[in-house]
């Protein structure tokens, strides 16, 4: 197996310890309300989603610092609570019933950038990842000049995390789109 992609597997498996590390660390201490994320954000407090938020962005680099990644070349962020509030509203006006961890799948994302033989050998392994790793989901994404592989970790019901693996010849492009989008919002 090539080296990028020895090296995208841990960081899938590094992914994955650390959210199951972290739900365990915030969910199960007893020092937060245990709420159902399954269940429409009518019957989720804005509140204990910000809350998580918050928390996590404050100590992701925690994790991330203990983590088997130093050697690993991606870009990572906490969404925004200005982003998150959009989410909650545009489904609340429209009184959609999809659960909030659906929803709010990628309050932490990562991506990883990669050259084309790469991202094809990834889609190949893929699936054996998600049985190994506890992907709950994955698929590419190819709409309004979007291309990108998204993985989802999902430990226990709780908020997913999200890996997006970009090919380098769609990243300008890919950019581009993510700032049409938010202009607009």
């Amino acid at each position: 197996m090539p080296k990028m992609i020895e090296k995208v597997e841990r960081l899938v498996t590094e992914i994955n310890k650390i959210h199951e590390q972290y739900a365990k660390d915030y969910f199960e201490t007893g020092k937060v309300e245990k709420v159902n994320l399954s269940r429409t954000f009518s019957k989720v407090p804005t509140e204990y989603i910000l809350a998580y938020r918050l928390h996590l962005h404050e100590s992701i680099n925690d994790y991330l610092y203990k983590a088997d990644v130093k050697d690993i070349n991606f870009y990572y962020r906490v969404k925004t609570t200005e982003s998150i509030l959009d989410k909650i509203d545009y489904h609340r006006k429209r009184e959609t019933t999809y659960p909030v961890n659906t929803i709010l799948n990628d309050i932490f994302g990562a991506r990883v950038i990669l050259d084309s033989h790469d991202v094809n050998a990834i889609l190949n392994k893929i699936d054996d990842w998600k049985d190994n790793y506890k992907l709950s989901n994955w698929y590419l994404k190819d709409a309004d000049g979007y291309i990108g592989v998204h993985a989802y970790f999902a430990p226990n019901g709780n908020f997913p995390w999200e890996l997006q693996i970009w090919d380098e010849k769609d990243a300008k492009q890919n950019i581009e789109s993510h700032k049409q989008t938010l202009a607009s919002k």
